[in-house]
């Protein structure tokens, strides 16, 4: 920890009542709108929510990355769309500019990232490339002291709010593997930038993705992350190992909100004159996700702690990702089915939550991409 308990604490404390307060009786307008009220957008932004990572040196607050998974397991017990508000400024969004970025890049940037006076976008995935992120075909010719990017994005989270887009693009036609790959900083309303219609998902309204789409949009080569072509793979893995954790992070702090409704549900619930907690079956699903939530959470603080210490944690960061992604999936089902039918019916939230909660196996690295990673990690510290 950099900070001393009572600093930390005091934050904890601070985001923990403001989910309550705030954000966990706006739900269902959330849900109801697909937006978030703009108060509650300032609110966050007043509470150092899209600060979180970025050094105090550019105005943010500088958490240890143990330090940030404890504010998202607290952030977790909402709705996920507040999260995503802020998450990809934290993550994948500032990250790459804060670890390869040119000092003026920095100063650009990061003070309006970390003030929420900016939202970023991470604009890697396209239509024929999602989990292969490598085969990425949009693509950024340097003419004169521009490039000209084209090529469409997909699924692009927080598009529509986006001030700056970390956009993903193959700089060298002749490689087709991750060497080629550029990172740039693309402001909002460059020419030759335009957004798709907006997504129709299954779950997580209020966090907006849409398609971004890149027609002769021409960006000053000095916009590429570190003004180095050929390295925007290698940014964007780094971040995505951090992000991985956070995600983790996010994924316990949902599921101890849903098993926290679920055995509230459980314990009012009176079915043949007891309350169904008294039944063995159901306490049998209270324990197992009780269990499987303590396991992730202890995966996750664990990776963080290693980040922290300077480890190489791909791995960990993965294997916690996911672990507690797929629980959280598990919880999910066990809580609607402890709810029985109300569990299926929109007034309790919980089969919201069913809904919102299936994209974390999926986004991030899916856990069939994680699998590949932790094993081929394993087969080449056996080698």
């Amino acid at each position: 920890m950099i900070r001393d308990p009572e600093t930390l604490e005091a934050l904890l404390d601070s985001v923990s009542r403001f989910v309550r307060e705030r954000l966990v009786p706006a739900e269902q307008i959330v849900a109801e709108t697909d937006a978030i009220p703009p108060d509650i957008v300032t609110e966050m932004k007043a509470l150092g929510l899209f600060a979180l990572s970025i050094p105090e040196a550019y105005g943010g607050l500088g958490l240890t990355m143990e330090e940030e998974v404890l504010v998202i397991l607290e952030m977790g017990k909402t709705s996920p769309a507040f999260r995503s508000l802020f998450g990809t400024t934290v993550g994948l969004g500032s990250q790459g500019i804060l670890f390869d970025g040119t000092p003026e890049q920095k100063a650009n940037y990061l003070p309006r990232l970390a003030s929420g006076e900016l939202i970023a976008s991470f604009a890697l995935t396209e239509p024929d490339s999602g989990s292969d992120a490598a085969s990425l075909r949009t693509t950024a010719i340097l003419d004169g002291d521009h490039y000209a990017i084209n090529g469409t994005k997909r699924f692009i989270t927080n598009a529509p709010h986006a001030g700056i887009f970390i956009v993903l693009a193959r700089t060298d036609p002749a490689s087709q593997g991750a060497s080629g790959i550029s990172a740039f900083i693309v402001e909002a309303g460059t020419a030759g930038l335009s957004l798709g219609k907006p997504d129709k998902k299954m779950g997580q309204r209020g966090a907006p993705t849409c398609d971004v789409i890149f027609e002769n949009c021409r960006v000053p080569a000095a916009n590429i992350i570190g003004t180095r072509p050929g390295v925007g793979f290698k940014t964007a893995m780094k971040a995505l190992d951090k992000s991985r954790i956070h995600i983790a992070a996010l994924c316990t702090g949902v599921a101890q909100r849903m098993l926290d409704d679920a055995l509230r549900y459980a314990m009012e619930r009176k079915q043949f004159g007891q309350p169904i907690a008294e039944f063995q079956l159901v306490q049998a699903m209270l324990a197992d996700s009780k269990a499987e939530l303590y396991a992730a959470q202890c995966m996750t603080l664990d990776a963080a702690s290693r980040r922290d210490r300077g480890e190489n944690v791909s791995t960990f960061a993965s294997c916690a990702k996911m672990f507690a992604s797929e629980m959280c999936g598990r919880v999910a089902d066990r809580a609607v089915q402890i709810f029985g039918g109300a569990g299926y019916m929109a007034d309790y939230g919980i089969e919201r939550f069913y809904r919102d909660v299936r994209l974390f196996r999926i986004y991030e690295g899916t856990t069939q991409v994680q699998q590949i990673i932790i094993a081929r990690s394993m087969v080449k510290g056996a080698s």
